[in-house]
């Protein structure tokens, strides 16, 4: 009787698709009772749990609307990456939250749109894997929809290459 509520806020998840939509609800709550659960669920009968099929084919559904709009094609690719970050995740860790913060466009030297993604402290409680697989996600989107590739220039390959020089040299 001293909480503010006398019930639990929290819905409870019976399967990994509920927990995946339940953390990125926080985000997208328009996902709530889109679909997207029991889509997952059919994607994991035709691929097998836990099968990366599984995450790039939600993200891309989710990416193209399928389940609920938002407000731009760049959010509704976003919301992709992060349930399909998510279910990677088993749902349970803050990466696809907190660890991957934002995807915004950048131009190419040609005037073309590319992602620039946006990482932060916390993506390293996914692991090392799931922390590879956002970026198949990511990259199997920009292709998916038709985005560029980023375009380095000369000096940006050289602190590329010297930064990891240093880094293998001195530490």
């Amino acid at each position: 009787g001293l909480d503010p509520v006398s019930s639990v806020e929290v819905p409870i998840a019976t399967s990994l698709a509920e927990k995946t939509v339940g953390l990125i609800s926080v985000v997208y709550p328009q996902l709530i009772g889109s679909g997207v659960v029991e889509r997952i669920l059919e994607l994991e009968k035709e691929f097998g749990p836990l099968e990366m099929a599984v995450s790039l084919r939600i993200a891309e559904e989710i990416a193209r609307e399928k389940f609920c709009k938002f407000k731009d094609l760049l959010q509704a690719i976003e919301a992709g990456i992060r349930v399909g970050f998510a279910y990677t995740t088993l749902g349970v860790v803050s990466s696809p939250i907190e660890g991957f913060t934002s995807l915004k466009l950048g131009k190419t030297r040609k005037g073309e749109d590319y992602f620039v993604c946006y990482f932060s402290g916390p993506i390293r409680s996914a692991g090392t894997t799931a922390g590879c697989v956002v970026l198949m996600i990511i990259d199997y989107l920009r292709e998916t929809f038709g985005f560029a590739k980023f375009d380095p220039d000369e000096d940006e390959v050289r602190r590329y290459v010297t930064e990891n020089y240093d880094y293998h040299e001195r530490v």
